[in-house]
C-alpha cells in the first residue's frame, strides 16, 4: 500500500489498473474539522463512491470533483453523514444532467432508503409521483451462500465488491439480524472497509480469517458506548489484526489518542484527502505524489 505524500487534488477517476482508495473524509458524524467518512474507490476506468454524506458535495468540490462526474454509488446505512448528500445527487442528476446515476443496492434496502429518507423532497413532480427508479439505475448485488451472516456481491466494472451485514444501530442490538440495515464493504477480497459498526470481534476476526485482508479500515470512536467501535475496544483485538487496522470515522480530538494508537500497534489513522494505492498483485509498485 502506498499513501499519497500530500492531499490529492484534483482526484482522478481513472488509474493505470491499480486499486485506488481516496478518503473524501475520515471524520465522525459530529466532527467539525474533518469531512464525513465517505470513500471513493477507483480501478482502471471504473469508480464507486461509498456513502455520500451532507458535506460530501463540498469535500468533492475541494478535491476538484463534482457530483456530475460520479456515476456509481453504494450506501452502507441511513445516517446523515452517509446519505445526507443523496437528495442533491438525485435532483441534480434528474433536472440538470437529465440522466440517472447507478446505485448498488438490494431491494430490501432500496425500500428503506426511499421510504424513510429520500422520498420526501423528491417524489412530487410536474409529472406526478416519482419513485426511486425515476432517479436511479439499480445494480442488484447477489446474496452469497456459505457466509456466517448476510453477504452480498457484485462487480462495478473491474472492482469486486462484497457487502457483509454489520451490527451498527440501535445501541442495544445484540446481532446484525435485529439491527437496522447496514453493511461493510470488502474490496477485491483485499481490503475491508467496515463503515460504521459496533465492536464486533466475531465479525472482524471471522472475515479476516476467510480473506486475510491486506488492510482493514475500521470505524473508531474515541470513547466507549453507543453504536461505534471504540479505540479501547479495538485495542483488545489480537496484535496481528491491530497491525492491519487503519483507524477512521474518528472525532476532532483524535490527536490526543495518537500515542495510545501507536502503543497498541495500529497501522495508522486514515488521512482525509489522501489516496491509498494498492498495486495489482504481481506488479511493481509505483510511487504516488
Amino acid at each position: 500500500m502506498k499513501i499519497s505524500r500530500k492531499p490529492t487534488k484534483p482526484v482522478s477517476l481513472v488509474t493505470k489498473g491499480d486499486l485506488s482508495l481516496y478518503f473524501v473524509g475520515c471524520g465522525s458524524a459530529f466532527a467539525r474539522t474533518l469531512y464525513q467518512n465517505n470513500l471513493l474507490i477507483t480501478k482502471g476506468r471504473h469508480h464507486l463512491l461509498v456513502d455520500c454524506g451532507t458535506r460530501c458535495s463540498q469535500a468533492l468540490h475541494e478535491a476538484g470533483l463534482h457530483f456530475s462526474q460520479i456515476q456509481n454509488y453504494l450506501v452502507t446505512h441511513s445516517h446523515a453523514d452517509h446519505i445526507g448528500g443523496l437528495e442533491e445527487v438525485q435532483l441534480f442528476a434528474r433536472y440538470v444532467l437529465q440522466r440517472k446515476p447507478n446505485m448498488v443496492i438490494n431491494k430490501t434496502y432500496e425500500k428503506i432508503l426511499w421510504e424513510q429518507s429520500l422520498r420526501g423532497g423528491s417524489e412530487i413532480s410536474e409529472n406526478g409521483q416519482l419513485l426511486f427508479g425515476d432517479f436511479w439505475n439499480t445494480q442488484r448485488p447477489k446474496k452469497l451462500s456459505g457466509y456466517p451472516r448476510e453477504t452480498f456481491e457484485t462487480n462495478v466494472g473491474d472492482i469486486n465488491i462484497k457487502m457483509p451485514r454489520t451490527l451498527h444501530f440501535p445501541d442495544k442490538a445484540t446481532s446484525w439480524r435485529v439491527c437496522a440495515w447496514s453493511c461493510g464493504v470488502i474490496i477485491d477480497d483485499r481490503i475491508f472497509f467496515t463503515s460504521d459498526t459496533q465492536f464486533d470481534r466475531e465479525f472482524i476476526e471471522g472475515y479476516d480469517k476467510r480473506f486475510n485482508f491486506e488492510v482493514i479500515f475500521h470505524d473508531c470512536q474515541l470513547f466507549t458506548g453507543g453504536v461505534h467501535s471504540s479505540i479501547d475496544e479495538l485495542c483488545t483485538l489480537p496484535k496481528r489484526l491491530r497491525k492491519k487496522i487503519v483507524l477512521m470515522h474518528y472525532g476532532d480530538e483524535w490527536q490526543n489518542f495518537k500515542q495510545q494508537a501507536k502503543d497498541a500497534g495500529f497501522q495508522s489513522w486514515a488521512k482525509q484527502g489522501h489516496t491509498y494505492t494498492f498495486p495489482t498483485p504481481g506488479s511493481k509498485p509505483r510511487n504516488t505524489a
